[in-house]
C-alpha cells in the first residue's frame, strides 16, 4: 500500500487554497493547512474532514507578516510530520483591497507586498528544504502570477513611486525568479520547484473587493496547481513557469543569472539566514 503524500498548503481557510485541500482530500492526501486565523482554520479542517470522510487535516497559524512567526510556523511544520512530499506556496496578498493601496509594512518594516507574496515564502522554503529532500522525490509548487514587474534592486522595498500593484507584481517576479534560482542548486530528483499563474481574476476576496468580478473560476485555478501537485509527468520537470497548465515565458529578468543571484543573497540577509546546505 502506497503512503498518502503529505502535502503542506499556506493560505488554505479560502479561495484557491482552501478548494485545492478539498481536491487534494478527496485523493486521500494527508494535509497540513496554514490560515492566520484560528477559527477560520479550525472550520476548514472540519469541513474537509466531513464532506471526505478523511482524517481531520493538521493546522498551524502564522501571520506571514511576522518573520518571527513564520520561523515558528516551519518549526511546527517539521513537527507536525517526519515526511513532507509537497509545499504549495499559495498564501498572498493582492494588489489592492483589503490589504491597501498605501505603502505598508510588516512587522520586520519590509514593504508588506514583497514581505508576505515572497520573503515568507522564501523563508518557509529554505526551514523546510531539508525535510522535503529528506522526503524525495518532493516538490515545491508556487502559486504566482502572470502580474510581474522587473524588480529595482536600487529600491527593493519600494520607498518611492509606489503603488499597490507595482509592490504585487514585483513581489511574484521574485518569487518565480527564487524558485528558478532554488531549481539551479536542488536535483530535480529531490525536490522539482515549480510556479504558476493559476488563473486569471478568480472570485476570490482580494480580487472581488479590489476588481469587483471575476474572469476564470476557483475550479480552473484548482486544476492547474493540482497538476503541478500530483501529475507523474511533471516528475522531473523543474525551473519552470506556467500560465494555467502551458508552460510560458516568465519576466525576462528571472532568466538573469545576475538579478537572480542578487535577489538570493539581498533576501539571505534580510533574513539573516545562511541559505542551503
Amino acid at each position: 500500500m502506497t503512503r498518502p503524500r503529505t502535502i503542506f498548503i499556506t493560505g488554505a481557510t479560502d479561495g484557491l487554497g482552501r478548494a485545492l485541500a478539498h481536491r487534494l482530500a478527496a485523493d486521500g492526501a494527508t494535509l497540513i493547512l496554514h490560515g492566520r486565523d484560528q477559527g477560520r482554520l479550525d472550520r476548514t479542517a472540519e469541513e474537509i474532514q466531513d464532506a471526505h470522510g478523511t482524517a481531520r487535516p493538521r493546522t498551524v497559524l502564522a501571520d506571514l507578516a511576522d518573520l518571527a512567526q513564520v520561523r515558528a510556523l516551519a518549526a511546527d511544520v517539521r513537527a507536525a510530520t517526519d515526511r513532507l512530499e509537497v509545499f504549495v506556496s499559495n498564501a498572498g496578498i493582492g494588489g489592492g483591497e483589503p490589504d491597501g493601496r498605501t505603502r505598508r509594512t510588516s512587522a520586520d518594516g519590509h514593504e508588506l507586498r514583497f514581505a508576505v507574496n515572497y520573503l515568507a515564502g522564501f523563508l518557509l522554503t529554505l526551514e523546510l528544504l531539508p525535510l522535503l529532500r529528506a522526503s524525495a522525490p518532493a516538490r515545491i509548487v508556487n502559486v504566482a502570477s502572470i502580474g510581474q514587474e522587473a524588480i529595482d534592486f536600487d529600491d527593493l522595498m519600494l520607498e518611492h513611486g509606489y503603488s499597490g500593484m507595482r509592490a504585487y507584481c514585483q513581489s511574484k517576479l521574485a518569487q518565480i525568479a527564487s524558485g528558478f534560482e532554488l531549481a539551479a542548486r536542488v536535483p530535480a530528483a529531490e525536490v522539482t520547484v515549480n510556479s504558476l499563474h493559476p488563473a486569471t481574476y478568480m472570485p476570490t476576496k482580494m480580487v472581488l473587493r479590489e476588481i469587483g468580478h471575476h474572469i476564470d473560476s476557483i475550479e480552473d485555478g484548482v486544476a492547474a496547481t493540482y497538476r503541478l501537485v500530483t501529475d507523474p509527468a511533471l516528475a522531473g520537470t523543474t525551473g519552470r513557469f506556467f500560465d494555467r497548465t502551458r508552460q510560458a515565458e516568465a519576466h525576462r529578468q528571472a532568466y538573469d543569472p545576475h538579478a537572480r543571484a542578487e535577489l538570493w543573497q539581498r533576501s539571505l540577509k534580510l533574513l539573516d539566514h545562511p541559505g542551503i546546505a
